[in-house]
């Protein structure tokens, strides 16, 4: 299942990707599921982030790997995260952070999603949840990195 949700900040790419850091990450989960972090490396190729889902019985880790970061020759800053141990019922996990140039120098975060599990039925129930997950983070990201001026276009889900 695919999924793109596209957040327009006042900051430049170069300021949103300096502050992809631990504190941002921890801001941007929702209240439910309930985590705790274990490891935050970065968002460098290489890097882990490892986290526990859940609580008592219930509880599960998820771990991701930064497989790839740079920067194109638009200036969009990206970072790719792949999971690596995932909680049921995920089985495949691809998620691209693209931070690219807004026409009024500020930033289009664009949260680009591929996740799978075992049937595809139960990717489009889990859909909704998805979404509300990742449009949490927009007025956190504005909080961090600025609302644009006014007449900012901000897209709508599923629209890149």
């Amino acid at each position: 299942m695919h999924l793109l949700l596209r957040t327009h900040v006042a900051a430049t790419p170069a300021q949103v990707w300096a502050g992809f850091t631990r504190e941002l990450f921890l801001d941007l989960a929702p209240p439910f599921p309930p985590f705790h972090l274990l490891r935050f490396d970065g968002c460098h190729r290489g890097d882990e982030v490892h986290l526990e889902l859940g609580a008592g019985p219930l509880r599960q880790l998820w771990t991701s790997l930064i497989t790839d970061h740079g920067t194109q020759p638009d200036g969009t800053y990206f970072f790719v995260d792949e999971g690596q141990t995932l909680p049921k019922p995920l089985r495949f996990w691809r998620h691209r952070h693209l931070l690219q140039p807004a026409p009024d120098g500020g930033t289009f975060i664009v949260e680009d999603l591929e996740y799978s599990s075992p049937f595809r039925w139960l990717d489009a129930l889990l859909y909704p949840a998805m979404w509300a997950q990742f449009a949490w983070r927009r007025p956190i990201y504005r909080r961090y990195f600025g609302r644009p001026g006014a007449g900012a276009r901000i897209s709508e889900p599923g629209t890149p």
